[in-house]
């Protein structure tokens, strides 16, 4: 590794490392190492088991009303080689990677090079400075994505955040009635409402009995002011 890579690695990451062997062994795939162990991939073995648990216990801790199901849900996608490549891409880590011609010679890296090449970073962190400085670099790193794919997951999920707000501020689970259906059998449209603890909200007509559902949790959320209604 040469001391501009080893500059503009520490640049990147905002450590100095002690060890600097780590970082170079971080930064080397199989492909140009001597021998596998002398890789990065015993680093992103680790570096693979200290990202999930830094991003289990920031899930944990930011959304308090997710169900473990959801807090499931948003964590393989924070934690999946899709967001760990973007992250290597966008930071310039994997620039630093030392690869073998052959795959150099690619017109684009492979996404799980990059991919690897993050949770190895995470592992040299955690060996070298220590547990708070691998989370530090994790959550710096991950906290855009995590609220962009917490905020995707439920976009259109009105019944999941229905039942979080109806369980955790009403303390009583939605239940959902099908009141009426019509058309064909090839075309059928189906009403349904909601009704938490006892309290009936607007039904909602959909081409299906999932669709009609959702129509029907958005109408509540909104009655129940958790969604401003279109009118305000």
């Amino acid at each position: 590794m040469t001391s501009e890579t080893h500059l503009r690695a520490e640049n990147i990451l905002q450590y100095k490392f002690a060890d600097v062997a780590l970082l170079q062994e971080a930064l080397t795939h199989a492909s140009i190492a001597a021998t596998r162990l002398q890789s990065n991939e015993r680093m992103e073995f680790l570096g693979d088991a200290v990202l999930d648990l830094v991003i289990c216990e920031a899930l944990y801790r930011r959304f308090p009303e997710y169900l473990e199901g959801e807090l499931t849900k948003v964590k393989s996608a924070v934690v999946s080689r899709k967001t760990c490549a973007e992250i290597a891409t966008e930071t310039g880590l994997i620039d630093l990677l030392h690869i073998g011609k052959g795959i150099s010679g690619r017109a684009s890296m492979p996404s799980s090079l990059a991919a690897a090449v993050y949770e190895s970073i995470v592992a040299a962190l955690y060996i070298d400075g220590g547990f708070e400085i691998a989370k530090a670099y994790i959550l710096r790193t991950m906290n855009p994505k995590i609220d962009v794919i917490a905020a995707d997951s439920h976009q259109h999920n009105y019944k999941a955040v229905l039942q979080q707000h109806a369980q955790k501020d009403m303390g009583a689970t939605p239940l959902y009635e099908l009141l009426d259906e019509k058309g064909p059998d090839h075309s059928k449209c189906f009403e349904v409402c909601v009704c938490v603890d006892g309290r009936r909200f607007p039904s909602a007509w959909g081409p299906n009995k999932k669709m009609a559902e959702q129509k029907a949790a958005l109408l509540a959320l909104e009655e129940l002011g958790v969604f401003p209604s279109p009118a305000t």
